[in-house]
């Protein structure tokens, strides 16, 4: 089949408003994850940096379970068993959210516990001593610098976050994977179809690729 196969991409040009359906289902669904993946896991990289155990241990627990179970199989729990054990029904956005969200969040609070720890302990200190709290000293001094060390790391998330998107096609929610499935079905042409597909989410994360590298650069220069 391979040097004999006529490629026609005329169908899949014929319903781009089906795929750009689903582009917006996409970007919906990442910019919810984004969200709460990054907030939720700062909140857990500072439980993870508590010194409290009761802080500290369910922080680590949450971490430890999200990061080795795959997120495929989150999401089909949250869609499919969720709903038995509570009484009431879960939208294939919500479940991919959950699922995609926890994950990131698992991810992130790594990220965000490495950046906070390789500030040296003495400035908190010292905020401290100029009578800070410990609070304050955490927002207004190592934060701040933690952040800026921190952000190749969480572009890189990010970008990993908008690959997973893909994997709410398994609860039919409606996402660029989704459409071209449906696209795929209906003019029996797979290949065009996730090629299409395949290039859509090129030309969407090689510029952000890029400019993770270009900011991986600049913050060289100007940590040397």
């Amino acid at each position: 089949m391979g040097s004999h196969y006529h490629w026609n991409f005329g169908p899949v040009l014929e319903n781009l408003d089906v795929l750009w359906v689903g582009a917006i289902g996409t970007l919906r669904l990442f910019v919810i994850c984004v969200a709460l993946g990054f907030g939720f896991g700062l909140v857990v990289g500072l439980g993870r940096h508590a010194r409290s155990r009761w802080i500290y241990l369910p922080a680590t627990a949450f971490v430890e379970f999200f990061r080795n179970t795959p997120v495929l199989v989150q999401i089909l729990w949250f869609y499919y068993a969720l709903p038995i054990l509570l009484p009431f029904e879960i939208s294939p956005l919500a479940a991919a959210a959950l699922g995609i969200s926890l994950n990131s969040a698992a991810f992130s609070a790594e990220i965000y516990r490495g950046g906070i720890e390789s500030i040296d302990r003495g400035q908190a200190e010292a905020a401290r001593a100029l009578g800070m709290t410990a609070a304050q000293a955490m927002r207004r001094v190592v934060l701040p610098q933690a952040l800026r060390r921190m952000l190749p790391a969480l572009t890189n998330r990010g970008i990993e976050i908008f690959k997973m998107t893909t994997l709410a096609s398994a609860v039919a929610y409606v996402e660029l994977l989704q459409q071209g499935k449906l696209l795929a079905s209906l003019n029996f042409n797979p290949i065009e179809t996730y090629t299409v597909i395949a290039v859509v989410f090129f030309l969407c994360l090689f510029p952000l690729v890029q400019a993770t590298y270009a900011l991986e650069r600049r913050l060289g220069r100007s940590d040397a």
